[in-house]
């Protein structure tokens, strides 16, 4: 993995940067956003999706952003993610994740997934097990925007600026997904 720091930015990627496992700024009061997967961001050069993110964090109140996602691989659209989990990239990612959250205070988590995460079965257990290698941590999940009719917190592509943040039961969200 690579880890790139600086006073600014915060980047983790693989060797190869086919999968990116955290793209954040840094400053006091974060706001942690997880989606399904990341794009082709990086520090400087931000897609749509993490301008989204960018300004929501901004509007409601944060200094900063960390984006972590439920599945490493880099893929443009989703439709390319792989068609069976990589465990591998999920581990690292866990390791990532489990990281962030040791060394942050405030952990406020913003659900941002949209209804990205029907495109694999396996990627809600990849939730699953991110929830279950943090249980000892003080988190407190969101979600801005409407929910889906399917129960899905909004992606944050097109959210205005005006949405603010409403609790999200993740717990329930993940129960009652897997049987």
């Amino acid at each position: 993995m690579k880890n790139h720091l600086n006073d600014k930015w915060l980047y983790e990627i693989n060797a190869d940067n086919s999968a990116r496992y955290l793209l954040g700024t840094v400053g006091k009061k974060p706001l942690i956003c997880f989606g399904i997967n990341p794009s082709t961001a990086e520090p400087n050069k931000l897609d749509s999706t993490l301008r989204s993110v960018e300004r929501l964090c901004i509007s409601n109140g944060h200094d900063s952003w960390f984006m972590l996602n439920i599945y490493p691989q880099r893929a443009t659209n989703p439709d390319g993610l792989h068609h069976d989990l990589d465990l591998n990239l999920h581990q690292n990612n866990l390791k990532i994740i489990k990281s962030l959250f040791e060394d942050s205070s405030q952990r406020i988590i913003w659900a941002a997934w949209g209804t990205l995460i029907e495109k694999r079965p396996y990627l809600i257990h990849c939730l699953a097990d991110i929830l279950k290698c943090t249980p000892t941590f003080n988190t407190n999940w969101i979600t801005i925007g409407n929910i889906s009719k399917k129960g899905h917190p909004h992606h944050p592509l097109y959210l205005s600026s005006a949405n603010k943040p409403k609790p999200f039961d993740i717990h329930k969200y993940v129960k009652d997904r897997i049987r």
